[in-house]
């Protein structure tokens, strides 16, 4: 199964906020997900950011794929650098 690290859009119409979720990448970008890896809301000022560190690295070295922007997240955390740290 080919899995996906995505951003899943919550919240009411202009008020967006994010659930970062682990995904069958044939799903829909709303639709079922396998795991809740934390959340992201660019509303506040600075935008707010939590992530399960260490769920997200397991998922990285089973071979999860992230979109651009949970890319752009995950190394904001500093989570891409461990996984290239580790080894993976």
């Amino acid at each position: 199964m080919a899995t996906k690290i995505r951003l899943m859009r919550l919240g009411r119409k202009k008020r967006p906020f994010y659930r970062i979720v682990v995904a069958d990448s044939r799903e829909r970008r709303d639709g079922n997900f396998i795991e809740i890896l934390g959340y992201y809301n660019p509303i506040t000022d600075p935008a707010e950011v939590k992530v399960d560190e260490e769920r997200a690295l397991k998922w990285l070295k089973e071979g999860a794929i992230p979109t651009d922007t949970a890319r752009n997240i995950l190394s904001k955390q500093g989570i891409i650098k461990k996984l290239h740290e580790a080894g993976a």
